[in-house]
């Protein structure tokens, strides 16, 4: 008997140390302040014809996600004239059109490339890191200047069978050939630090099919089916806890601008509003963005993400307020500049 009530005794003091323990473990849990993963890939995918009522359909399920989860504009400006070419040199120049020159909207051999450096040479000369873009358009020939760190793969209207699905398939392939340690062609020997992926399937089909089509809508389900894709090869790989990822579009459905056609002046005269998005790691969640946004903001808001600094003078700024952790601060000494461009005192 004695030996059970020692037993019963020992019980109960267990049970009360268990007890006291349990609070003080919770409280420590509570305390414990959130791990800031750094990125080390993003993604950019860039679309048209996709704007906030695109979602009214509930076609775009991993479209609705992103908006949901991530830092989000309904209405990051563009550039005029408000085409496919000039916005995305804007994009990748962080320059308006006035100054990085291309107005026009098709392929043109005789004018060559942009001459203002783009952010995958900043992203190569500032830390070293390679890109990859697959474009959906000829007329994107026009921004695929040859460089060692950057790839690029090209499909569109001239080929039949191209489609957001056949991308989707470069893509894979390419990550397939880029992993297996004999690099893919001449240029990458690991997998990109920068992906760039051009899904412009919405916009034409409704410009051509109407913006109230069943073909729009199967558009819809299309491009964010890719983009579904796009993520789930990164999370096979291991690599999406650790990517952020942009989804902008180069007009929203209601045609602000008339891409691959010159529009209308009233188009021309003011500057369309497209959806700007931010997700994944890094990046506030159901955030609202609050300051103006414009598309020539991606650049520097892509460098910041990377941690790296532009060392240079244009005009995109990063999107600061979308981050969970606050910029490193530059060191103070002449001819520091930070991630905005700016030179610091």
């Amino acid at each position: 008997m004695k030996g059970l009530s020692c037993l019963r005794l020992w019980a109960v003091v267990g049970l009360a140390l268990v007890n006291m323990t349990l609070p003080l473990a919770a409280s420590a849990s509570k305390a414990a302040p959130a791990v800031t993963v750094q990125p080390e890939h993003v993604v950019l995918v860039v679309l048209e014809g996709v704007g906030r009522d695109a979602l009214k359909g509930g076609p775009m399920p991993v479209f609705s996600r992103l908006v949901k989860e991530g830092a989000v504009t309904w209405s990051a400006t563009g550039v005029n004239p408000p085409l496919r070419l000039p916005t995305m040199a804007s994009l990748f120049t962080g320059l308006p059109v006035e100054k990085h020159g291309i107005t026009w909207d098709t392929f043109d051999f005789i004018r060559g490339y942009p001459r203002p450096p783009t952010v995958f040479d900043y992203l190569d000369l500032s830390g070293g890191r390679d890109s990859a873009i697959f474009f959906m358009d000829e007329s994107l020939y026009q921004l695929a200047k040859p460089e060692p760190y950057t790839d690029y793969q090209m499909c569109g209207p001239l080929k039949p069978e191209c489609s957001a699905g056949t991308v989707v398939g470069y893509i894979r392939e390419y990550f397939r050939k880029a992993t297996s340690g004999h690099g893919y062609g001449h240029a990458i020997l690991s997998l990109p630090h920068f992906l760039v992926v051009h899904l412009p399937e919405p916009g034409r089909t409704g410009a051509a099919q109407g913006w109230n089509s069943p073909a729009y809508r199967e558009s819809l389900r299309n491009v964010d089916q890719a983009i579904g894709s796009i993520l789930g090869i990164y999370r096979e790989l291991g690599l999406l806890g650790r990517t952020t990822v942009f989804v902008t579009s180069l007009n929203n459905h209601a045609g602000d601008a008339k891409l691959g056609g010159h529009g209308s002046e009233a188009a021309a005269s003011s500057l369309p509003r497209m959806p700007w998005i931010a997700w994944g790691a890094g990046i506030k969640p159901g955030y609202a963005i609050k300051q103006p946004v414009s598309i020539m903001d991606t650049g520097a808001t892509v460098m910041r993400t990377l941690g790296l600094e532009t060392h240079t003078e244009w005009e995109s700024r990063a999107v600061e307020e979308i981050f969970t952790a606050p910029r490193p601060a530059s060191v103070d000494h002449e001819g520091t500049v930070g991630v905005d461009g700016k030179a610091r005192p």
